[in-house]
């Protein structure tokens, strides 16, 4: 039976701990309307959100709903500031405990991972297929609808392996069921404990897929799953069997999941990947393409200024660097001019 942490509470509500807590929540955002009302007040508020968790009264606010399309279409549920305050002191006490016992090649939401070192990792897993084996193949998983689909019953049971404490429990609980979801079912999207959460759950997929089932060559980036398999029939039995843990799991899987020969190239994490080389994903250079049109019909409108240019082109050269994309990047960049009386070659604005 796994130790399990039944002290933690009084940390969580600690101070200390919720002043740091909202130095990370404010983090990127201190310009917002909603972090500049708090800050108005700063410890009066967070005076306010201590008493309440001591004395067990906090509450969730009312979250704001909006719809993303990229990279596809998704409904996401922002907490108000203050709730993320509460759930960066709840995240910052408890991930630890779960980090810990993650496997080593598990990426998303994770300190020093992320989908670079992801996409690295299955670069690293074909090549050492293509060495070893005579016709490896690839199985390309993913959970459908993962967040919305996940149970809480479920959830929390894999969460109590290793809390015990009973107030953060009860917390963790409040912002799980808080914002829009009925019947225990389902995460919002925009919190940072779904994120962990998330991790917690599906790390059970993990410890089968390495543990029970030996899979050597195995990655996961959030609800996505790479394993690279010596052959297609090893590759089928694989995915069959962890389709069956996904189920145990009140998950299922994507219907788009596919299995073929490793020749073809990953597309993982915003990349396609082969044993010699990664480049960028086709869709994210078309628009990329899009953008800068749509950037330089602003800037000749005198809608778009040299900054919004100069973090367009840096997001862009941030994402390619990571590739070999050497000669498409020189394409995309070559046609981008920025006009407004004076012809503005791209160049200038990289190192201006």
């Amino acid at each position: 039976m796994p130790r399990t942490h039944n002290d933690l509470y009084s940390r969580i509500i600690d101070f200390d701990n919720l002043w740091q807590a909202y130095l990370a929540a404010r983090e990127g955002k201190r310009y917002r309307r909603e972090v500049a009302q708090l800050n108005v007040n700063l410890e009066e508020n967070l005076l306010n959100i201590h008493n309440h968790l001591v004395w067990g009264t906090w509450r969730p606010g009312k979250s704001r709903e909006f719809r993303i399309f990229e990279p596809k279409q998704r409904d996401i549920q922002a907490p108000p500031f203050a709730d993320r305050i509460v759930h960066h002191a709840l995240v910052r006490i408890v991930e630890p405990l779960f980090e810990r016992r993650f496997i080593h090649h598990s990426y998303a939401c994770r300190t020093r991972k992320g989908a670079q070192k992801a996409v690295k990792e299955v670069q690293t897993m074909l090549r050492a297929a293509g060495q070893n084996c005579q016709a490896p193949y690839v199985v390309k998983a993913d959970v459908k609808s993962y967040f919305a689909s996940i149970r809480h019953d479920v959830l929390f049971r894999a969460i109590k392996r290793v809390v015990s404490c009973g107030k953060t429990l009860a917390l963790w609980w409040r912002i799980a069921a808080a914002y829009g979801h009925e019947g225990g079912i389902g995460l919002p999207v925009g919190a940072l404990t779904s994120q962990l959460s998330a991790n917690i759950l599906l790390d059970q997929l993990d410890h089968v897929a390495k543990d029970r089932m030996g899979l050597k060559k195995y990655a996961r980036y959030m609800d996505d799953f790479i394993i690279v398999a010596p052959d297609k029939e090893s590759a089928w039995r694989a995915l069959r069997e962890l389709i069956g843990e996904l189920a145990v799991l009140g998950l299922s899987i994507n219907p788009k999941t596919s299995v073929f020969p490793a020749g073809r190239g990953v597309d993982f994490c915003g990349y396609r990947t082969w044993a010699t080389h990664i480049l960028p994903r086709k869709r994210n250079i078309k628009k990329a393409r899009d953008r800068f049109r749509s950037l330089a019909k602003l800037f000749r409108e005198g809608r778009a200024s040299m900054i919004d240019a100069h973090q367009v082109v840096s997001s862009f050269l941030a994402y390619t660097k990571h590739c070999n994309a050497r000669c498409t990047v020189n394409r995309i960049l070559n046609d981008f001019c920025l006009t407004k009386g004076d012809t503005i070659p791209c160049r200038s604005i990289i190192t201006s």
